[in-house]
């Protein structure tokens, strides 16, 4: 049954008299309480009466107590009792007014008072079944009783269940104003959705805020675990339950323990600013309590992310530690030579930027990838328990901006780089380092000819610019002929010059510049033999230098002096090559309907050869210089008898050493290399095609299988190159093969040194020796999802942070574990080999392993159970005989709680963690946390 009532309607206005009947002649009653002017008059049930048109509904003057169209409907009967003005709905009933619905098992609906009442009924059982529901808005609550004034908009709400963000609030009672605002007694908050939950918040009062801004605030409270009352508590609670979509500035209260040399900490607090819809900043920091008059110290972290859809959007990211570099307190622990770890520094810092710009057409490109540690002490290595940001010694900064010249085949990238060694404090800056780029253009479109299909149609240019200014606090060693020719000043050891604003002069000082021009010229593409693909290229380059070394040889001081002179030199070079390539096709078909229904094989050989000529006898790369009187320390020959000569007119020095771009070689080059690259593949009938659309699969048997070597005819000795050869397959999608091996062709001498005859113009022929060999082998193990057994599909784990923002957790735990998967299984094997050498071990002289590194990488886990997970990464060196890195860890799921684990018993980064905790992100400080790392912690 389903029934709608219009309660605004009024009563329809009496007809007119039309006959002669006169009036009534007796006086008329007296009326003890008269209407006033204009006041609406009502009726019998008390509902207004409106004028003669009863549509007319706002000709009533005043609106009535039921605003809207009041929707019911039941399962069983509606009953109306008029004389009572009460509509009951039976089994299952609904009533909908406005964004108010309600649903339970007996709804009552009193117009007189404005009231909706809905409970629940009990079964033969007792049990109550349809207990009522109550939505308002985005807000739903499930009760034992509910009543509710659709005039006032206020209600009261009985062993009440609702849900606010993530959390539930189990209530005694619940009283409900018409701002929505909601006060509980007796109320409960938790996150478990269990109708018994595993624990709970207890308050004797509590009040829910609606809005934007939801939120809980309660009165005195204590934490409640498996019904046990615990003294954890504080005189007020306050819980934040912001809209998924919504983000709220707020406190970010800090987790609190206890550090092994530092003393007791507060970590990770700080304050949140949702500052628009596009920024967010996060400003935490820990402190440490030390010992005594010991101060412990303390870290910053301040996080500006920031998002424009279709724009951009990056993160900004400041870290800043002070400690002391002595233990504070004791060790209590039986072992006599505790682990601590130094720090190297008292002060570290660590700045990282990543802005990330989304492609358009035919737009500027911004990009940056910034990663800066302080050069006195790693930051990572003293506040972090990352293993990639711990072991890595460098880190590279990049900061671009690239573009594409809308109506010109002209493109342009400037870039400012940054390499920083935190070992050796080493710091390269690259500032700028440009590249512009004039795509291929066909002489025949510059000239305005029309396409007629000839051979000069292809002849085309293309051209290449590089422009970069390095700057380096490496100072480098200055010496001669590896420090046998004496020079005077320098140094001849490498020095580091320290980053700061006083050494910007010697930093620009020792800079290195260079410009290079690079002019491609095609000229074209043509068939040979209806087959072969004929390739001819030339190149012209010139490279352009601002600074040359001057030498001067002073014979009172037998010794060679430098300058540095600012000056403009150039240099040219130029090279002309072809290419010979072509497929070779062999493919064998079975007739009838075989399972492997074709082979083929694919042979693609290629041929290049390039050519550059040596430099003419002048060559400005050089600066003869006579050393009259300078003997050779090694041989103690005068330098001008020896053999160091380039030629007889004076010793060669470069002068441009210290530059970015090397100068051209003054060697002759004339060089044919070759290649021959395979493949192999297998057509395989597809039995699960029913449609015909796919009747065939094909399968790779072999990716690849390489060869290539070369022959340099402007040599004298050993002209022909070592043959590469590289291997390639996957079997079953699932396991991955590559091996790489080197072979060389010439004799060796027994202290491995290379000897000017071809292996096979020895007594025992041989037509190449292996020199040195690499293979991987990866398998992924999975289990079976159905019918297939394929990689498995990894959810994404939640995010439990706001969308702007995401604090660096010092722990390693992941938010979430997928229990769904049985288990899993990676593995990764690896082997070098290195040929040693025809030279036979000795007791004095024992020779090396040929295999220089054999390790396994296993990574996977295993469900234990419904509720437990173990997994493990882990490595062995073969060599060694000693595992690199392993990394245990197990989790636990106790439904609203979660058991996670950590244990890294080798390595630089070893330790462990153990944590019980909340799951909800909103309750993520609730937890108990045990720790050992090596950051003392």
């Amino acid at each position: 049954m389903f029934f709608t009532l219009l309660l605004h309607a009024g009563w329809a206005q009496q007809r007119p008299r039309t006959t002669n009947v006169p009036d009534d002649v007796r006086p008329q009653p007296q009326i003890l309480n008269p209407p006033q002017p204009n006041a609406p008059v009502r009726d019998t049930t008390g509902l207004v009466r409106g004028t003669a048109d009863s549509l007319r509904v706002g000709a009533g003057g005043r609106k009535g107590a039921v605003e809207t169209t009041v929707k019911y409907k039941a399962q069983d009967s509606i009953r109306f009792e008029v004389q009572n003005k009460r509509a009951i709905l039976y089994d299952k009933a609904t009533v909908d007014y406005g964004d108010m619905n309600l649903k339970a098992a007996l709804i009552t609906v009193d117009y007189s008072k404005n009231l909706v009442t809905a409970e629940g009924a009990k079964d033969s059982t007792g049990r109550v079944q349809d207990r009522p529901l109550f939505k308002q808005g985005a807000e739903t609550y499930q009760a034992g009783r509910i009543d509710y004034n659709i005039k006032s908009k206020r209600g009261r709400i009985t062993d009440v269940v609702t849900q606010q963000g993530e959390g539930f609030i189990h209530a005694e009672t619940i009283k409900k104003n018409a701002l929505g605002e909601a006060f509980g007694r007796h109320a409960v908050y938790t996150t478990c959705n269990l109708e018994h939950p595993h624990f709970y918040i207890n308050a004797s009062k509590m009040k829910l805020v609606p809005g934007e801004r939801q939120k809980v605030v309660t009165g005195p409270f204590n934490l409640v675990i498996g019904d046990i009352p615990t003294p954890l508590g504080f005189l007020f609670g306050y819980f934040p339950s912001p809209k998924s979509n919504k983000r709220a500035s707020g406190l970010i209260i800090p987790t609190f323990g206890q550090a092994a040399d530092r003393g007791f900490f507060l970590r990770n607090g700080g304050y949140y600013w949702a500052a628009n819809e596009h920024i967010g900043v996060r400003l935490t920091g820990d402190i440490y309590s030390g010992n005594a008059d010991r101060f412990g110290g303390w870290r910053g972290t301040a996080e500006v992310q920031y998002i424009t859809r279709y724009r951009y959007s990056g993160l900004f990211t400041f870290n800043y530690s002070s400690q002391p570099t002595e233990r504070l307190l004791g060790s209590t622990d039986v072992n006599t030579n505790p682990n601590y770890v130094i720090p190297r520094a008292s002060r570290t810092f660590a700045l990282a930027w990543n802005h990330t710009p989304v492609a358009r057409p035919n737009g500027g490109r911004f990009s940056a990838n910034v990663n800066i540690s302080s050069s006195s002490g790693n930051y990572y290595r003293q506040n972090g328990y990352n293993p990639r940001l711990y072991l890595t010694p460098a880190f590279q900064s990049t900061i671009s901006y690239a573009k594409q010249l809308r109506y010109a085949p002209i493109n342009y990238s400037i870039n400012l780089s940054q390499s920083q060694n935190t070992q050796t404090g080493t710091m390269d800056f690259t500032l700028p380092d440009v590249s512009a780029q004039l795509a291929r253009q066909y002489v025949y479109e510059l000239l305005g000819l029309e396409s007629r299909g000839k051979f000069y149609e292809q002849l085309a240019f293309s051209y290449d610019l590089t422009y970069q200014n390095r700057l380096s606090n490496s100072l480098p060693a200055r010496q001669l002929n590896s420090g046998a020719i004496p020079l005077l000043g320098g140094s001849n050891q490498v020095t580091l010059l320290p980053v700061r604003f006083s050494n910007v002069s010697k930093l620009l000082r020792n800079s290195q510049t260079g410009m290079q021009h690079r002019f491609g010229i095609t000229l074209g593409s043509y068939t040979l033999l209806k087959h072969l693909n004929f390739n001819p290229s030339v190149t012209y380059g010139e490279t352009w230098y601002f600074k040359r070394l001057q030498y001067s040889y002073l014979s009172e001081a037998r010794a060679v002096r430098i300058d540095t002179v600012r000056d403009f030199n150039r240099l040219y070079s130029y090279t002309a090559g072809a290419s010979l390539a072509t497929n070779i096709y062999g493919t064998f078909v079975r007739k009838g309907t075989h399972k492997i229904q074709a082979l083929r094989h694919k042979i693609t050989p290629s041929a290049t050869f390039s050519y550059s000529p040596a430099t003419r006898r002048d060559n400005p790369a050089f600066q003869r210089l006579e050393l009259e009187g300078l003997r050779d320390p090694q041989t103690g020959q005068l330098y001008s008898e020896g053999q160091v000569y380039r030629d007889n007119r004076g010793f060669l020095l470069p002068r441009f050493s210290n530059s970015l771009i090397a100068p051209t070689t003054s060697t002759d080059v004339r060089q044919l290399s070759f290649q021959l690259q395979n493949s192999v593949e297998m057509k395989v009938r597809n039995s699960n095609d029913t449609t015909g659309t796919t009747p065939f699969t094909k399968v790779s048997l072999i990716d690849g299988l390489d060869l290539s070597t070369g022959y340099d005819f402007a040599k004298d000795t050993f002209q022909l190159a070592p043959l590469n050869v590289t291997f390639r397959t996957q079997v079953a999608r699932k396991l991955g093969v590559t091996i790489n091996g080197n072979f060389e062709f010439y004799q060796q001498d027994s202290l491995k040194r290379d000897i000017n005859r071809f292996l096979w113009q020895q007594k025992n022929f041989r037509l190449a020796r292996l020199a040195t060999a690499n293979a991987s082998l990866s398998y992924q193990f999975n289990p079976a999802q159905g019918k297939r057994k394929s990689t498995i599909r990894r959810d994404v784990a939640p995010v439990n942070d706001p969308t702007l923002g995401s604090p660096t957790r010092i722990d390693p735990y992941e938010d979430y574990v997928d229990f769904s998967i049985p288990w899993d299984l990676s593995t990764n094997f690896t082997l070098s080999y290195v040929n040693q050498g025809p030279l036979p071990a000795r007791v004095n002289r024992p020779r090396s392993s040929a295999y220089t590194a054999a390790s396994l990488n296993l990574n996977g886990s295993v469900k234990l159970t419904e509720t437990l997970r173990f997994g493990f990464s882990t490595n062995y060196d073969f060599v060694n005989q000693t595992p690199a890195f392993t990394n245990l860890d197990i989790t636990k799921d106790l439904h609203c709680w979660q058991i996670t684990g950590n244990w890294r018993p080798f390595g630089p980064t070893r330790g462990y963690f153990v944590t019980i905790a909340a799951k909800s992100a909103l309750l993520q400080d609730l937890k108990l946390s045990r720790n050992k790392t090596f950051l003392n912690y």
